[in-house]
C-alpha cells in the first residue's frame, strides 16, 4: 500500500524505513519495556516519486531533519501506541511533501505609487520641521 501524498504522488511503502524504539518521558514501567517511538526515515533523493525541483524545496522544509545524503528523518513519539505514532509519522511526511510539492509565486517588482511618495515625503517634512522646533530658539 502506498502512501498517497497528492494526485499522482505517492510514495511506495519499500522506501519507507520504519524503526521502533524506545520513547523517553513518563509512562510509568511501560515506557521502559515498549518500543512504541518510530523513526521514520525516507530517501528522497533516491525516490522516483520526488523530482528535483521540488527536493530542493523539501531540504528547505524539513531543515535539520535532512541529512546531506537526502534521507529525511521523522521522529514520532507523542502517541503511546506503535500505530498512532505510525500514522503520526506518516501524516507528517505526506504533510512536508504536499507543502514542497507548491511552487511559490513569482514575486513581480512594483513601483510605489506618485501619492505614495509624496505621503512619505510630506511625514518626513513635518518630522524635520518638529524636530527644528526643538533646539535652541534664535533670540538666545
Amino acid at each position: 500500500m502506498a502512501l498517497e501524498i497528492a494526485p499522482g504522488v505517492a510514495i511506495e511503502d519499500s522506501e519507507l524505513d520504519e524503526r521502533f524504539v524506545r520513547a523517553s518521558g513518563p509512562g510509568g514501567q511501560n515506557v521502559n519495556k515498549v518500543a512504541t517511538a518510530v523513526e521514520l526515515r525516507f530517501d528522497a533523493a533516491r525516490s522516483p516519486a520526488i523530482v528535483p525541483e521540488v527536493l530542493t524545496r523539501l531540504r528547505a522544509l524539513a531543515g535539520s531533519r535532512m541529512n546531506d545524503e537526502g534521507i529525511l528523518l521523522i521522529d514520532a513519539r507523542s502517541f503511546r501506541t506503535q500505530t498512532q505514532n505510525r500514522e503520526d509519522a506518516r501524516a507528517r511526511l505526506a504533510e512536508l511533501v504536499r507543502r514542497a510539492l507548491v511552487r511559490p509565486k513569482k514575486r513581480r517588482r512594483t513601483k510605489p505609487t506618485m501619492a505614495s511618495k509624496e505621503r512619505r515625503l510630506e511625514s518626513k517634512r513635518r518630522r524635520s520641521a518638529t524636530k527644528q522646533r526643538r533646539g535652541r530658539s534664535r533670540d538666545e
